[in-house]
């Protein structure tokens, strides 16, 4: 089967922040990934998109501890609200894999669907907003060096 690519990076997706970035990124390759197990078949994907989801689960988890402590470095202060969307995708997810794993009705392609929407609207719509304040901040004098 040709290796298809569901989702592409794109650099109006950066926040400015290489480290963010780059971890933005890897969640794509993880959507990707997830995408590519959705098409193998019943069985190859059911076994493959349970090793993936794991692993995205967990890189999922790193990523928002470091924005979270990225923006309570900088007092951002919507962060309160910020970790609740975290919070609120985890248990979602989360909630998911667990259907997935009882055998109740998962859909993994509409869950890779999901998960990109979600992903790529959190950075436009959320993540941008802590990043413009950093900018503001360094604009400012009050931040001496980009955090990474």
């Amino acid at each position: 089967m040709e290796k298809e690519i569901f989702v592409v990076w794109e650099d109006r997706y950066s926040v400015g922040i290489p480290s963010i970035d780059e971890q933005h990124k890897e969640l794509l390759v993880l959507t990707n990934k997830l995408y590519d197990a959705c098409r193998e078949g019943e069985e190859k994907a059911r076994v493959y998109f349970k090793e993936v989801i794991r692993n995205a689960v967990d890189y999922v988890q790193f990523h928002f501890t470091s924005e979270e402590r990225i923006m309570e470095r900088i007092n951002f202060p919507e962060l309160a609200t910020h970790k609740v969307q975290h919070t609120t995708f985890v248990k979602q997810v989360l909630a998911e894999v667990k259907n997935f794993e009882n055998g109740k009705t998962f859909v993994p392609n509409n869950f890779v669907r999901f998960l990109r929407d979600w992903i790529l609207t959190h950075i436009a719509m959320s993540d941008i907003k802590y990043a413009d304040y950093i900018h503001t901040l360094k604009k400012q004098g009050a931040l001496q060096s980009l955090i990474t």
